[in-house]
C-alpha cells in the first residue's frame, strides 16, 4: 500500500503540473463537501460511488476495456440506487475494515514498505478478530442506526479525499508527503480519526437527509383529520 504510494511519489516529477494541481484541488474540494455535507446528498453520493466502483472493477476485470468500464459503471449506479441501504452498509463495512487495518498497523508500527501481503503477516494474530468485530458492529449499526452509518460513511470518504488531494498538491510542490506520513503514522492516524469523528457529528447535527429514512411513515396532519361540513373526515367518505 505505502510502497505503491512511494512509487507514485518517486515518479511525481514527471507529472504535468496542471493535471496534478487540478486533480488535487478537485479532490480536496469534493472531500470537504462530502466530509461536512455528504449526508444531505446521500442519494447522489451513492450514485457517484457506485459508478466509480463499478467502472473501476469493469475496467480492470475486462483488461482495461473502456466500453466494459462504462457498462459496469451504469449497472453499478442502478444497483446502488435500488439497494441504497445495503450498498451503504457494505461500503461502510469495507471502509471500517480498511481503516481499522491501517490504524492498527500504525499502532503496531507495521512496515508497509515491502508489500501488502508482508504487512498482513506482520500484524499480530489477535488484531484480526478485532477488525472482524468492528466490521460486524458497523454492519449492525448500518441495519439499525441508518442515519449514523450514512454520516460516518460520508465522513470517512470525505477525509480520504482530503488526504489524497493534499498529497497530490504537496507532490506538485516537490515535497515527499508519503514518506513523511509513513514515518509518523500514529499522528496521522489520530488526525484521520479526529476528522472522521468531527465530520460525523457535524453532519448529524446540521445536515438533513435528502430522502426519508427507511421505516419512517408520513405523519398525519391536521388537514387529514379535519371533518368536512357533514361532520365526517375524508377517510370515512
Amino acid at each position: 500500500m505505502f510502497e505503491i504510494a512511494r512509487n507514485l511519489e518517486r515518479t511525481a516529477a514527471g507529472f504535468s503540473p496542471t493535471v496534478a494541481v487540478t486533480i488535487g484541488l478537485v479532490a480536496v474540494t469534493v472531500g470537504l463537501f462530502v466530509w461536512l455535507g455528504g449526508l444531505g446528498f446521500r442519494k447522489l453520493l451513492v450514485a457517484i460511488v457506485g459508478a466509480v466502483a463499478g467502472g473501476f472493477c469493469g475496467f480492470f476485470v475486462a483488461h482495461r476495456n473502456l466500453p466494459s468500464a462504462i457498462s459496469s459503471a451504469a449497472v453499478a449506479v442502478v444497483l446502488a440506487l435500488i439497494f441504497e441501504h445495503i450498498f451503504i452498509i457494505v461500503l461502510t463495512a469495507a471502509l471500517a475494515a480498511v481503516s481499522s487495518f491501517v490504524l492498527l498497523a500504525a499502532l503496531f508500527n507495521v512496515d508497509f514498505g515491502g508489500n501488502l501481503k508482508q504487512a498482513f503477516l506482520q500484524m499480530p494474530a489477535y488484531t484480526w478478530p478485532i477488525i472482524a468485530a468492528l466490521v460486524v458492529i458497523f454492519i449492525l449499526a448500518g441495519s439499525y442506526l441508518w442515519r449514523l452509518t450514512s454520516a460516518l460513511c460520508c465522513a470517512i470518504l470525505g477525509t480520504v479525499l482530503v488526504f489524497v488531494g493534499m498529497i497530490l498538491l504537496l507532490l506538485h510542490k516537490g515535497a515527499a508527503p508519503v514518506t513523511y506520513i509513513s514515518s509518523r503514522t500514529v499522528f496521522f492516524a489520530a488526525v484521520f480519526v479526529a476528522m472522521t469523528a468531527f465530520g460525523t457529528v457535524e453532519q448529524l447535527l446540521f445536515c438533513q437527509p435528502a430522502i426519508p429514512q427507511p421505516g419512517k411513515t408520513k405523519q398525519k396532519t391536521v388537514a387529514d383529520e379535519e371533518p368536512d361540513a357533514t361532520g365526517q373526515s375524508w377517510r370515512n367518505r
